[in-house]
């Protein structure tokens, strides 16, 4: 992530552990029963080249059953996982990721590319109409304030 180079590590140590995961579990549980954990499974913040770290949620399954055995649950899923670095990730990548126990998943680089979209679609569609507040394509008196108001733009990025 982040252009870091880590050719030269072990991969597995790019991920957290069940052991790990397990280990921050104990901690906060003794501060109270509510709360989410974040592993890495080969998530990253942000959209980069594929490196040597892949997306791995099965990982996450792993977690899970050794809490379970752990703190000795009937609960299959005993911990409340979060994905952060969803964004990018597949269909798949994301139900596998549920389906080990993922609550809350964070996608805002994927939300801030849609938004930015819908305003750069705008802005592409209308831009004879944003080049001045008098004069446009339909004439040189004709007025675009209905073209550059944040209403019309706002409401076409959060369309998108």
């Amino acid at each position: 992530e982040d252009g870091v180079n880590n050719e030269d590590v072990d991969p597995e140590k790019l991920y957290t552990t069940p052991e790990q995961v397990y280990s921050v579990y104990e901690s906060l549980s003794k501060i109270g029963p509510m709360f989410s954990i974040a592993a890495a499974f080969g998530n990253v913040h942000g959209v980069y080249k594929p490196g040597n770290v892949t997306l791995q949620p099965e990982r996450l399954g792993k977690h899970q059953a050794y809490t379970k055995e752990q703190i000795k649950s009937d609960n299959d899923k005993p911990i409340f996982l979060v994905m952060h670095g969803g964004s990018g990730s597949t269909d798949e990548e994301i139900a596998t990721a549920v389906k080990n126990g993922v609550v809350k998943m964070n996608i805002d680089t994927d939300t801030q590319w849609a938004y930015w979209e819908g305003l750069k679609d705008f802005e592409k569609a209308k831009h004879e109409y944003l080049q001045g507040q008098i004069g446009n394509p339909d004439g040189p008196d004709k007025p675009n304030k209905k073209f550059y108001d944040p209403r019309a733009w706002v409401r076409k990025a959060e369309e998108s």
